[in-house]
């Protein structure tokens, strides 16, 4: 039988490439539902080619846009909050796949692994922001939680092995500005810092691999994905993008896990798991390559790493405030409104006013992140230009 299917923001890069997954094994997945933010268009061309039971906008104007050129009786439209509750815990889906940015799908994952869900996930700022909560409750539940990340699901693969995990080294390409002096480093536009050498991704995504908080938010992801201690997990810059993560057991044997920058592998690896099946990829040319490249991080030219592992060992509500900040900071730099540089001043300002809780619940974490919000578009508003 087909695996039933939902994909939490389909018309993302995540949502967009999982479709395409889908499309290539026909008759092996049936997609159930689909969840977008505001992309009508693109939504119900989506809708038209899939046929699932339900389709959801967020935007609830837009939704009934969708209703309007969606007319068929078969497939319901909903909008807003209750939408996307609905399709998170839509009975008969085995799988739900998380690739909306931020948080606002952290309470439908959470229902959807009361509803018996597994989660492929591809939102890193779910678990920055609620790993223990989000972990604690799969963990009770008896559901998996498997990464689609290319680096979480390298580290996935990887554990197979067995035995006692030593270390976790996470690579990092270093994005379009590894080797800019910092000097030049304000200077930046967002068409250059959206210009990434090796993967092609939400902006959102691409700007936090140019400032490298992509990998902060990765290692704190990995800490509660894998149950390991800070200590415990490494960041390696790697140019090339072929080595995805590397796992060292404690009798000194190191794995890796290597592949093309196609981010249709580790996706569909979550969907097929524990299988693995045929994929259409081009395979890597090691001899073409001819060598690979490893270095360490440089945490004076890309501060928002070194924020984001302190928020992590910090814990409480840190990471959650790390996550929203930098969010609207983000948001400030591709509105042309901040400097790329200034998107470390804004979190860390942040970061420094927090009063955290230590032990947060869902409604502590919410609280958290919605002060930050509210903080850093203060801060960004006096930073900007």
């Amino acid at each position: 039988m087909a695996k039933e299917i939902t994909v939490l923001g389909s018309t993302g890069s995540i949502g967009r490439q999982t479709l395409e997954v889908v499309a290539a094994h026909p008759g092996r997945f049936r997609v159930a539902a689909l969840v977008a933010a505001r992309n009508d268009e693109l939504l119900a061309a989506q809708v038209r080619r899939f046929r699932p039971r339900l389709a959801v906008l967020l935007d609830e104007e837009r939704a009934r846009v969708l209703a309007e050129m969606v007319s068929d009786p078969g497939i319901r439209i909903l909008a807003g909050e209750e939408g996307l509750m609905a399709a998170a815990c839509l009975e008969g889906v085995e799988l739900v796949v998380a690739a909306m940015v931020g948080i606002r799908s952290l309470k439908a994952i959470l229902a959807a692994l009361e509803a018996g869900k597994d989660i492929a996930l591809a939102n890193k700022e779910v678990l920055v922001a609620a790993g223990q909560l989000v972990m604690d409750r799969a963990r009770r539940l008896s559901r998996q939680i498997i990464p689609v990340d290319s680096e979480h699901s390298a580290i996935f693969q990887c554990l197979r092995q067995g035995g006692r995990v030593a270390e976790v080294i996470i690579t990092a390409s270093g994005g379009p500005l590894r080797q800019m002096p910092r000097a030049e480093m304000a200077n930046v536009t967002p068409e250059q810092a959206l210009n990434h050498p090796t993967w092609v991704m939400g902006p959102k995504i691409t700007i936090d691999s140019a400032t490298l908080m992509n990998k902060g938010l990765e290692v704190i992801e990995a800490k509660h994905l894998f149950n390991l201690d800070f200590d415990q997990i490494k960041v390696l810059i790697h140019p090339q993008s072929v080595v995805h993560a590397l796992v060292r057991y404690s009798d000194g044997a190191l794995f890796a896990q290597l592949g093309p920058a196609d981010m249709r592998l580790p996706i569909q690896y979550a969907l097929t798991w524990p299988e693995r099946w045929d994929l259409d990829v081009q395979p890597l040319d090691l001899a073409a390559l001819g060598h690979l490249e490893f270095a360490l991080p440089d945490l004076e030219r890309f501060p928002c790493l070194e924020l984001a592992l302190q928020a992590g060992r910090a814990g409480g509500t840190y990471p959650a405030v790390l996550s929203a900040a930098d969010e609207v900071a983000v948001e400030y730099f591709l509105a042309g409104k901040l400097t790329l540089t200034a998107i470390s001043q804004v979190v860390g300002r942040v970061l420094d006013e927090h009063q955290p809780e230590p032990v947060p619940d869902l409604e502590g974490i919410l609280a958290a992140d919605a002060w930050a919000r509210r903080r850093a578009g203060a801060v960004a508003e006096g930073l900007s230009f």
